[in-house]
């Protein structure tokens, strides 16, 4: 294979409503897209990458940046037998998994086109459909938090995820549980918002029987999760600090973590993401698939990851609805608390092209 040239598209959508985690408030989606030409066939590929780095070392310009500048001048002319050397020959490149995620996402969609295959297939899907679960937000109120949760128990959610800072924890977590009982599997995201200092106070959420308790402490802190693992009996479940196969062996080994939150991104693609799968079902670790707010592209890539064996616990993958009014591909609708998975080539879904040209604004081509 060889690729054509890769387009590099921004698009804004506006999300239904704020969402706010402990380090931004988001109230539209500024997605990066990668359309990659390969053969004359395209593909593409959703960088999930944030404007500005507070989430991850990662931000959007930049991935822009690398992207232009060093990434996609390295496939330049390069003979492919499989968008699996894709990650090989950017790995000179230091870091930057998000940007490289996004190219190698669109050369596989574009690969399997090409010969026909699903990317669910491609990676091991074992299900033809996965369980829903929901984010929800940090709100300015505790009643307003609980409509919103009962809302989406209503639509068919089966897992609920509250986001949580100090001073938005153990309060909420337990109107949550006073309002809607014990059987709703309940989780918490902290998005690294929490220090060791705060660990009796973290253990206060051992009452309420969550699932997890995702990323408390700095993404760098391995040993204070494995510390924090031994004070809490709420499993800990690391998300920003997995960004490779060899970072999820570590922190298994390390006791730091005994549930994993995968997302494709963050890791450099779904290829390494099928990697941290196959090592932690070795391990006997539960994972789970993260969302980013992605628009339907990169749900449908998480979708198809999410059908796989160890994916045990449901994950962020959400209906369209969920977040978007109008999505760029044919929205993704919940049934029974489920979501299909996609089985036509490649990713299975495509932009439809005036909702894309709509919500474009800015396009780049870069011949190769």
């Amino acid at each position: 294979m060889r690729i054509d040239g890769i387009e590099l598209r921004r698009v804004a959508m506006p999300l239904v409503s704020p969402f706010r985690t402990s380090f931004s408030t988001q109230t539209e989606k500024n997605i990066l897209l990668v359309r990659a030409v390969v053969d004359g066939v395209e593909g593409w590929g959703e960088c999930v990458t944030l404007p500005d780095p507070r989430y991850s070392p990662e931000y959007t310009d930049g991935a822009v940046d690398v992207m232009r500048r060093f990434l996609i001048p390295a496939l330049t002319g390069v003979e492919l037998s499989g968008a699996h050397m894709i990650g090989e020959i950017l790995k000179p490149f230091k870091g930057h998994r998000m940007a490289k995620a996004a190219i190698e996402t669109a050369v596989l969609d574009a690969e399997l086109r090409i010969e026909g295959r699903s990317l669910a297939r491609e990676l091991g899907a074992v299900h033809d459909t996965v369980p829903c679960g929901v984010s929800v937000g940090i709100m300015d109120e505790i009643p307003r938090l609980l409509d919103a949760v009962d809302g989406y128990l209503a639509e068919g959610y089966v897992r609920i995820k509250l986001k949580i800072e100090p001073g938005w924890d153990v309060d909420v977590v337990r109107a949550v549980r006073e309002r809607f009982g014990d059987d709703v599997l309940l989780q918490v995201d902290a998005n690294t918002a929490y220090t060791l200092r705060d660990a009796q106070h973290l253990a206060r959420l051992d009452d309420f029987g969550l699932l997890l308790i995702e990323q408390p402490l700095e993404e760098e802190d391995i040993l204070g999760h494995a510390d924090l693992a031994k004070l809490l009996r709420t499993p800990i479940c690391l998300d920003e600090s997995i960004t490779s196969a060899q970072t999820a062996a570590a922190a298994i080994r390390l006791g730091a973590t005994s549930v994993i939150n995968i997302k494709p991104g963050r890791v450099g693609g779904y290829l390494e993401a099928r990697r941290i799968h196959d090592l932690a079902v070795a391990q006997g670790v539960p994972v789970w698939c993260g969302g980013m707010v992605e628009s339907g592209l990169g749900r449908a890539a998480n979708v198809a990851l999410a059908a796989l064996p160890g994916f045990t616990l449901p994950g962020d993958v959400s209906a369209s609805d969920r977040f978007y009014k109008v999505d760029l591909t044919e929205p993704f609708v919940m049934h029974d608390g489920a979501l299909a998975v996609p089985q036509g080539p490649g990713l299975g879904v495509a932009p439809i092209p005036e909702i894309l040209d709509e919500l474009t604004t800015w396009t780049e081509w870069l011949p190769m």
